[in-house]
Parts: C-alpha cells; structure tokens; sequence
C-alpha cells in the first residue's frame, strides 16, 4: 500500500514538472520559472519520500487510510521570507 502510494503521489509531483516544461516550450514560461518548479518538485519528492520510507511501513499505511498527508506539492514550496 504504501509502495503504490508513494508511486502515485510521486507521479502526480513529476506532472508539475511536465507542464512546466510543457509551458516552456510554449514561451508561456520562462527557464526561472521552470526551475522554480522543479526546485519544489525536488523538495516535494524529498518529503514524500521521508513519509513513505522513515516511517514504520504500519504507521505509514494507517496514516495514507485513515487520514492522507496534505498536498505533497505544496510541502515543497519555498518559504517566503
């Protein structure tokens, strides 16, 4: 369970990533911009991985059941400061 999770939420972080460059190619976006995205895709998948992996596989799949993680993508943004 936690495996497939983490596949999932993973997934849903690097299609930020794939509009990004999408957008990029478009000339909507601008190569800060798309580094911006993927500098919070780094740091999102980080987080995730810390959930998926420190803690004991029980806890972790309790947790994904009975109350999921807050949006992974937004636990990577940067702090403003």
């Amino acid at each position: 369970m936690v495996a497939d999770y983490h596949r999932a939420q993973l997934g849903a972080l690097v299609a930020h990533v794939g509009e990004a460059v999408d957008h990029y190619r478009a000339g909507e976006l601008d190569a800060f911009e798309v580094d911006r995205v993927l500098f919070q895709d780094s740091w999102a998948a980080k987080e995730l991985w810390k959930f998926c992996n420190y803690l004991q596989v029980e806890v972790a799949a309790t947790m994904i059941t009975d109350e999921p993680p807050h949006d992974w993508w937004e636990r990577g943004a940067p702090r403003e400061r």
